[in-house]
């Protein structure tokens, strides 16, 4: 069962699952928006809800693993309050199914952090599920570098735009960007993998950088002169997605908890998911590579789901 589907990372797992030979459910408020898709004909479409606790019984009838990439960032007022209810109702149902597994992407965040919103949404969620005494691995990525990731987005349309730009002081903080692909790869792997306990794992790409250095990579490999960063310390959360809703195609709802979980590094504490899921076969990409894949592809404006997981 693959929540979120009509989502970035959702529907980019669902065809590596099917390609891994797996019987694919999906669960969507509005099946119509997976009707064009693809693989829509190859997995059996649930209509349900996460908050409506009562449509996911049998949602998750017979399911033996189910994938939670569904949050409500940008699209609910509440979104702390409304994932964690979504989550519960999760719990309940897979109780309810027997599920053996649950299979979570969270997001980066340094230990003991004054965490924004988002970010404590994000790890409540995590809570939630490793406390609900099914088998739960929590992967926590940071930045998706993919065309069409809300994040990578932010960073394709500051720098296509912007030859010059104030920015908060996050600026200079630390990323760990993963590329889609690689993500894809663990969730699709944390399927079946043995685990010797329910837990979180750090997943990310080989490159730490400032975030303002992954501007000025993007600005490279998309043939662009350098960029004119200038970092200010009293431009607030508020202030910037404002300025970001101005510029960028994404909407301020979205920017501000994106901008707001960028005011704390977020890079691999442990590589202990090696031990249990091998990186890919040919290595992990690059945040310079994944840029330039990223770069073949336009920029997707109609694509259901921005919101990746930072």
């Amino acid at each position: 069962m693959v929540t979120g589907a009509t989502g970035y990372i959702g529907g980019r797992l669902v065809p590596r699952l099917l390609d891994h030979g797996y019987g694919v459910r999906t669960l969507a408020r509005n099946p119509d928006k997976l009707a064009k898709i693809p693989w829509c004909d190859d997995v059996e479409v649930v209509r349900g809800d996460l908050g409506d606790a009562d449509s996911l019984a049998a949602a998750f009838d017979g399911a033996d693993i189910v994938y939670y990439l569904v949050h409500s960032m940008g699209s609910s007022a509440d979104f702390v309050a409304e994932e964690a209810t979504s989550a519960r109702n999760v719990v309940a149902a897979a109780h309810r199914a027997d599920v053996r597994r649950l299979v979570y992407l969270s997001g980066l965040h340094p230990s003991g952090a004054d965490l924004s919103p988002h970010l404590q949404s994000r790890t409540a969620v995590g809570e939630i599920l490793l406390d609900s005494g099914i088998e739960t691995i929590v992967l926590q990525a940071g930045i998706v570098i993919g065309s069409g990731s809300a994040s990578f987005e932010m960073i394709r349309h500051l720098t296509d735009r912007l030859p010059a730009m104030t920015t908060p002081k996050w600026v200079h903080n630390k990323i760990q960007p993963i590329a889609i692909d690689d993500a894809l790869h663990y969730l699709t792997e944390a399927a079946t993998e043995p685990v010797p306990a329910s837990r979180t794992w750090d997943i990310g790409g080989p490159d730490v950088l400032e975030y303002g250095d992954a501007l000025q990579i993007y600005a490279e490999e998309a043939g662009l002169r350098r960029r004119l960063i200038v970092a200010l310390p009293w431009l607030t959360p508020t202030i910037a997605s404002l300025w970001i809703g101005l510029v960028t195609p994404i909407p301020t709802g979205l920017a501000r908890p994106l901008i707001e979980s960028l005011e704390c590094d977020a890079v691999r504490a442990e590589h202990d998911i090696d031990t249990v899921i091998p990186p890919p076969a040919n290595g992990l990409t690059g945040y310079r590579d994944a840029v330039a894949q990223a770069l073949r592809h336009g920029p997707l404006p109609s694509d259901p789901a921005w919101a990746g997981p930072r």
